[in-house]
């Protein structure tokens, strides 16, 4: 590569070599640590894909027992903090909250052990473990409602909506949250992680990397594309005016949210299985209208892009927000519950980097005015 090499964005540029995600963009696969994502969505759950993504393969019975006891154990918030969630603003935004408390937590962890660049998971796991804490204590609190203490009897997920709802889930919706904290538990060097690793590799903490990562989702380029999805929805009203929606948004080369991915040419492997959980909500709920407009809206816009010889199919945040919605979750919480189930990603992607560290330092194609001099205020 010659020291003029540009590509806007970085671009096609391969900024490191990881052992954690491998992305099959064309025949639309994804793995964790060498495993397929259908398989980890349908057999493991997020504890077991968090030890995995961690620790770099499966652990034996005893060893995610423990690992789970851990994550369980490690819940539950200190009272300062639950102050801190209830005094911030209730129409603040819950992702600036995730990372004024990161910021916070990180005062309880010996600053040694913060920035030795040997941290090891056991030292920043319960960042992972109380980031759902944190976020359902929020909702609960601007809704006037008392925080939800954690219960360690349930997976990662039903303890989520138990925290959120005040009641326990049915089984089948704690483990469809618990499938959508595994589908996004990690994904490449998308912008938020190479935003964790940029900062990890400058020795940072990892609660200043995490809270980084969260500050890059927060952009609207990166998060909320499946809460934009449900707008977009809002906006066309009903089933029998999407025809006449997408033909204007064609004619006016309107973005439409939701198709389409930067990676994969075939179908987003994650909204497939999203899409199955989806038809089980509907099916067990007994409203299925959401889920017709989804599929009447896909049918019309693939076949419009189909026409012009583009074959475009739907990615996560197409389905995400629909399901997010079907088990009763609000709008704004939809990108903070990605941070949440990304956190072990980030986390991964931070011990990684400290292994084979080189601080990263990209240079900048300088585009400015020739050197000139100085002219006095003066004589100007």
């Amino acid at each position: 590569m010659s020291d003029d090499t540009y590509s806007k964005g970085l671009e096609g540029i391969i900024a490191a070599e990881t052992k954690i995600a491998r992305i099959d963009g064309e025949s639309g696969k994804l793995y964790y640590r060498g495993y397929s994502i259908q398989d980890l969505a349908q057999a493991s759950d997020y504890e077991e894909t968090s030890y995995l993504l961690l620790h770099e393969r499966l652990p034996s019975a005893t060893e995610l027992q423990t690992f789970r006891d851990s994550m369980r154990g490690s819940r539950a918030l200190a009272p300062e903090i639950v102050s801190m969630i209830r005094n911030f603003p209730p129409d603040g935004a819950p992702m600036e909250l995730l990372q004024s408390v990161l910021s916070y937590l990180s005062g309880y962890v010996a600053h040694k052990i913060q920035h030795s660049a040997t941290c090891n998971c056991r030292s920043t796991l319960h960042q992972v473990a109380q980031l759902p804490t944190v976020l359902a204590a929020y909702q609960r609190c601007r809704e006037g409602a008392a925080p939800v203490e954690p219960r360690t009897d349930l997976s990662h997920g039903a303890n989520f909506l138990y925290m959120l709802r005040g009641e326990a889930p049915d089984a089948y919706e704690g483990e469809i949250m618990d499938r959508c904290f595994v589908l996004h538990a990690e994904h490449g060097f998308n912008a938020s992680t190479f935003t964790a690793r940029v900062v990890a590799s400058t020795h940072s903490t990892c609660y200043c990397s995490i809270s980084a990562a969260i500050g890059a989702l927060y952009g609207a380029l990166h998060g909320g594309a499946n809460a934009r999805v449900l707008d977009m929805f809002d906006e066309i009203g009903g089933i029998d005016r999407i025809e006449e929606w997408l033909d204007q948004a064609f004619a006016t080369k309107r973005k439409v949210m939701g198709m389409g991915h930067r990676v994969y040419k075939a179908k987003d492997p994650r909204a497939v299985i999203m899409e199955a959980d989806l038809t089980e909500l509907c099916e067990r709920k007994k409203d299925d209208h959401l889920q017709v407009f989804i599929r009447t809206f896909e049918k019309a816009f693939r076949r419009r892009m189909e026409t012009k010889g583009k074959p475009i199919y739907p990615n996560v945040d197409f389905l995400s927000g629909a399901v997010y919605s079907m088990l009763g979750i609000p709008r704004d919480l939809f990108t903070p519950i990605f941070a949440v189930a990304r956190s072990v990603g980030w986390l991964a992607h931070i011990l990684e980097q400290r292994q084979d560290n080189r601080i990263y330092r990209p240079r900048g194609l300088y585009q400015g005015p020739e050197p000139r001099d100085y002219t006095p205020v003066a004589d100007r």
